[in-house]
């Protein structure tokens, strides 16, 4: 209850050593410049305040406590961005400039209307689906370095790696890859594209986002890939870090968001775990175990699955003490959630499995899921004597240059449903799925959108599914089995690729990861309304929701490679919907209005 009170006051400005800062952000004629990001940051590693300029360029927030100097930006899409250490911000304005070189407003602009430009080049849309799934699998196009131009050699190299990573492609879209990305991304071909999105593009939020207050810790290293997040009930984030083989745990009520981290247990197994290979994925990993996602325990320990290292785990965090179950059957868990008995259901991914795992009693079962065709069903029998090969040759590395592009399927998201049914998705094959909690039957359904991903149920018993590469957002329905869909707001549209999404399930409202287009999206089931927050830090790749007691939205920066992410170093993020006010105001009176 302390940390609680601690966050809450906190969050009103009300925390100690903080003194509020305000002021105006105007262009050079001194109109104000609505919408603009405007960032205070401190500390190292940072934890960084960022609100909007309301409708009269006005902006108020209260920087991050603690020692060291203060740094704050303002940005703003078509200008430059503006930095200054905070001093005699009130009374004088934040006067931005406005940017004079295409190149450098289009390069600031969110990945996702880059990657557009290759899509609007894909006329075929079983083509354009499998681009979408395969080459946004765990990271955006969002730097330079990412959408330059490329020699055939290079190419050959991406390829390569997209194939070690997973991202496999038919061969005649392999073979289209290095002119489709060359000639959209061409400067020539890409800035007079982009500047001609640039009206759009800069519209300012509604007034309603404009309320809003995003925090930001850095979190981790310049290696690290904070795969997933969940929140404590006593208020204190927990994540993985999937490149490092750690554990995480951020108190966003301390004054300096105190962190921690513990390494998880690796035994005795390789770089890479059971899937070490000939080649290393890259010269940075350092992964053995490979955590993927967590959860909290009704018991408030913390359940993890170790991807690489086949296991789940369980950490205390009273006793700071790690135990481990090893899978018996299937390879790399994967996503992970408890039941109303305490039982833990998860994916495993790799070999097309569920599993359950009762830490009460011990038992345990994994079980295998239909596959859609017979070589399927043969390659994923076949894995433990392809990951014992694969130790000395690299299958992945050949398959990827064969170019046959054949996909398995992927159970990935999955969620308990408040009757008990455990329901998931097949990432490659647009299918979920449920097991009965007590005979463990299976049951396979169609969706008639591609991708489904991370799925939740709401509290009436509907199940929500993001279409990864149909940029859409799916309720279904168990009882009337009807699916019902709705194209996402991002622009250009079929451009997102939302990789997650979470329900509050005190109000049922949706939320959902803007992965290409570094946002979060609300979404009122009930009005049938979208409302887009975009994010302060380019190249933001969101991976999974939770949310706290205060109402704040939690999710990572979680982009692999990580250097991609602007900074260098991931983030874990909390957005408040609505305690920053887009005029600014009294603080006594912005902190009762909340």
């Amino acid at each position: 209850m302390r940390r609680r009170l601690g966050w809450v006051l906190l969050m009103l400005g009300l925390g100690p050593s903080a003194s509020a800062l305000e002021g105006r952000v105007v262009d050079a004629s001194g109109a104000p410049v609505v919408g603009a990001w405007v960032t205070a940051s401190r500390g190292a590693p940072a934890h960084s305040i960022t609100v909007f300029s309301g409708a009269d360029g006005g902006f108020q927030l209260r920087p991050p406590a603690g020692p060291g100097p203060l740094d704050v930006r303002v940005r703003r899409i078509g200008f430059r961005d503006l930095h200054t250490d905070g001093a005699g911000l009130d009374p004088l304005p934040l006067r931005l400039e406005r940017e004079s070189d295409p190149a450098a407003v289009a390069a600031g602009l969110p990945a996702n209307r880059w990657y557009a430009l290759v899509l609007d080049r894909v006329g075929d849309p079983v083509q354009r689906e499998e681009l979408v799934r395969q080459c946004t699998y765990c990271h955006q196009q969002g730097t330079l370095a990412t959408r330059r131009v490329r020699d055939p050699e290079e190419w050959h190299k991406v390829l390569a790696l997209m194939g070690r990573m997973g991202g496999m492609v038919s061969r005649d879209l392999r073979e289209r890859i290095p002119e489709l990305f060359n000639t959209a991304y061409a400067p020539e071909q890409a800035v007079p594209a982009l500047m001609a999105q640039l009206p759009e593009a800069a519209e300012p939020p509604p007034a309603e986002v404009l309320r809003a207050r995003i925090d930001e810790w850095e979190l981790g290293g310049r290696a690290s890939v904070q795969h997933d997040i969940t929140v404590h009930p006593d208020g204190r984030i927990y994540s993985v870090d999937m490149n490092e083989d750690q554990l995480y745990r951020l108190d966003p009520a301390a004054p300096d968001g105190a962190r921690r981290s513990w390494s998880i247990p690796q035994g005795d197994l390789p770089l890479g775990g059971v899937f070490a290979t000939a080649t290393p994925l890259t010269p940075s990993s350092n992964a053995h175990v490979g955590p993927h996602s967590l959860q909290v325990a009704p018991d408030g320990s913390i359940w993890i699955t170790l991807a690489l290292g086949n296991q789940l785990a369980r950490f205390d965090p009273k006793s700071e003490q790690w135990t481990t179950h090893a899978l018996a059957e299937g390879y790399y868990p994967h996503t992970l959630r408890f039941d109303a008995r305490g039982r833990i259901w998860y994916t495993i991914a790799a070999s097309n499995h569920i599993g359950m795992y009762d830490p009460t009693t011990g038992e345990s079962r994994e079980l295998r899921l239909p596959a859609r065709t017979l070589g399927q069903e043969m390659l994923l029998r076949m894995m433990p004597a392809l990951l014992w090969l694969g130790r000395h040759v690299d299958l992945r590395g050949a398959a990827a240059d064969e170019g046959g592009g054949m996909t398995v399927p992927v159970p990935y998201g999955i969620d308990v449903a408040p009757d008990g049914g455990v329901w998931f998705s097949q990432l490659n094959e647009h299918r979920i799925g449920r097991v009965d909690p007590e005979s463990f039957a299976i049951e396979m359904v169609e969706t008639p959108f591609p991708g489904p991903r991370r799925l939740r149920f709401d509290s009436q018993g509907r199940l929500w599914i993001p279409s990864f590469s149909g940029s859409l957002v799916a309720r279904f329905d168990p009882r009337t089995r009807e699916f019902k869909t709705w194209e996402l707001p991002i622009r250009p549209r079929g451009s997102e690729v939302p990789y997650a999404l979470h329900v509050d399930r005190r109000s049922d409202t949706v939320w959902i990861c803007g992965t290409e287009s570094d946002s979060l999206i609300r979404f009122d089931p009930r009005s049938e309304r979208f409302t887009v927050y975009p994010l302060p830090t380019r190249v933001t790749y969101t991976r999974e929701i939770d949310f706290d007691a205060q109402g704040g939205v939690w999710t990572s920066n979680s982009n692999a490679p990580t250097w991609q992410i602007e900074g260098g170093v991931p983030r874990i993020v909390r957005l408040d919907p609505g305690s920053a006010a887009p005029e600014p105001g009294p603080v006594a009176e912005r902190g009762a209005a909340r």
